[in-house]
């Protein structure tokens, strides 16, 4: 079960339509151009936000979601029941939205050049030191909604407003780009960059035989369930906490950050299964174009694993020697010693193909 512990609040930010000025949410009209907050505008997190300690703001924040009056539309708190401005029974009113889980603000640069004056300002600062004009902002992301109850209010977006467009151009960049990473690696270990003639000096093959009996196999401190055929079992289950910080949006200018814990469980075993296991391998090995196997005799409740081989061909080229090792015996048959093949190099020296 998820346990929610508040850890305070923090102040909001909205920007201005009219002039893109960011101010502190608690405010209800802009510090730049005086316009009005709008209804619909949203909350943002600050980039250098704070968990506030003045018991005041604390208390207002507490509230809960300003209401917007339905005669004039002033924005009042939460805990008024008529309008400040007309002086209408705020029933009638509208509560702002709230209950958005909001995303941290983009981390910004450290100095900010006004796009008025080109005065350089600290990242934090809303305006410029300077002149006073809004400086440019980092785009925000979007916010998280919540769960709409059936009474929650919805509130419609603004005229207008667009779901922002991906960025096919980054993307097609960044796709195209892995690709040519691809082509570049493919090119350099497979694709060959000259070819030169090396003759057959010798060839070697190494075969291996298994032989496999079943043997009990221990497990430890395995997670999850163990195997249906395993026995010798003893489990435990471990706890541990998972806890996440959610900055939920208010309504008033504020946002509560509360840390939202569980408990995450997870079982480990020790057991023992019974499997087949490789208790020797048989090699046997050569320089001819012939590989054989070794026929080791079974006993009762063994059995022979997958054979294996490991062909190797050598060949003497004007830059020295070269290794080749081929994918099947068929292939490797063919390399007569004293035969000559064109070598097919890699930009690293290394053999990629090779032909008559």
């Amino acid at each position: 079960m998820a346990r929610r512990e508040s850890r305070g609040f923090v102040q909001l930010e909205w920007v201005c339509p009219n002039c893109d000025n960011r101010n502190p949410g608690p405010v209800k009209t802009c510090t730049s151009c005086g316009a009005p907050q709008p209804e619909n505008v949203q909350f943002q997190r600050a980039a250098d936000e704070k968990l506030i300690t003045d018991e005041k703001a604390a208390a207002i924040a507490r509230a809960g979601a300003d209401i917007h009056c339905g005669f004039c539309g002033t924005r009042n708190p939460a805990t008024a029941d008529t309008c400040s401005q007309c002086g209408g029974d705020l029933k009638e009113g509208r509560a702002r939205q709230a209950g958005q889980i909001l995303q941290a603000a983009p981390t910004g640069p450290k100095v900010v050049t006004c796009t008025n004056c080109g005065t350089e300002n600290p990242g934090s600062e809303r305006n410029c030191k300077q002149c006073g004009s809004p400086l440019p902002r980092a785009a925000m992301p979007a916010p998280v909604q919540p769960p709409t109850p059936p009474q929650a209010q919805i509130f419609s977006m603004p005229a207008g407003t667009q779901k922002k467009k991906p960025n096919w151009l980054l993307l097609g960049g960044i796709g195209a780009f892995l690709i040519v990473c691809c082509i570049a690696i493919f090119a350099i270990f497979f694709i060959p960059s000259k070819s030169v003639e090396g003759t057959v000096t010798d060839v070697q093959w190494q075969t291996s035989v298994p032989v496999q009996e079943v043997r009990a196999v221990d497990y430890s401190n395995e997670s999850g369930s163990p195997p249906s055929d395993a026995y010798n079992v003893s489990c435990h289950t471990e706890d541990r906490e998972v806890c996440e910080d959610k900055t939920i949006d208010k309504g008033n200018g504020y946002a509560e950050v509360v840390r939202e814990c569980h408990t995450e469980s997870q079982q480990y075993c020790d057991y023992t299964v019974d499997e087949w296991t490789t208790i020797q391998t048989y090699t046997l090995q050569g320089h001819d174009l012939s590989p054989v196997y070794d026929s080791p005799s079974l006993s009762s409740g063994q059995r022979l694993g997958d054979n294996s081989e490991d062909l190797t061909v050598y060949f003497s080229t004007p830059d020295g020697q070269e290794t080749y090792s081929p994918g099947s015996v068929s292939e490797y048959q063919q390399f007569q010693v004293g035969s000559t093949w064109t070598l097919k190099l890699n930009v690293f020296g290394s053999v990629v193909s090779v032909e008559r």
